[in-house]
């Protein structure tokens, strides 16, 4: 009884969707945008890691516009494996700059975190509170 109560996996999904969501927003995407091109270089260096080393202000603009935008779609529910697969990509490459700077196991663990529950939710999908419209198929 007591799990039936509790068995709400729309639900689930909106809560993880907002609070994920309104983290990329808060936590990561404004103050990024907000820190204006000296914060966009800082972050853009960090595909240097892949041998890109041309316009990192560029890179760290579209960066901190991705966690903006993609966090704002993962509140809506509004194309939504897209944004969120988005956000992978910039996760892995959070990861990356922590690996390649030798930061400890603490700093490298939380975008890989994140990059892992980004791809969960792309198999999930966004759940029946959003605006995406996804048609469910039958079962095979």
């Amino acid at each position: 009884m007591f799990s039936r109560f509790f068995y709400k996996p729309d639900l689930g999904l909106l809560i993880i969707r907002i609070v994920l969501g309104g983290s990329y927003i808060f936590v990561h995407g404004l103050p990024k945008i907000l820190g204006g091109p000296d914060r966009w270089e800082r972050v853009g260096n960090a595909v240097k890691n892949f041998n890109i080393d041309f316009y990192p202000v560029v890179w760290g603009f579209l960066a901190a516009c991705t966690e903006l935008l993609g966090g704002t779609l993962l509140v809506l529910g509004l194309f939504f494996r897209s944004a969120s697969a988005f956000l992978l990509v910039i996760m892995s490459v959070a990861a990356s700059r922590h690996i390649y700077s030798g930061d400890p196991a603490s700093k490298i663990a939380y975008p890989i975190e994140l990059g892992c529950i980004l791809l969960g939710l792309i198999f999930l999908g966004p759940g029946k509170f959003s605006l995406d419209k996804e048609r469910k198929t039958p079962a095979n």
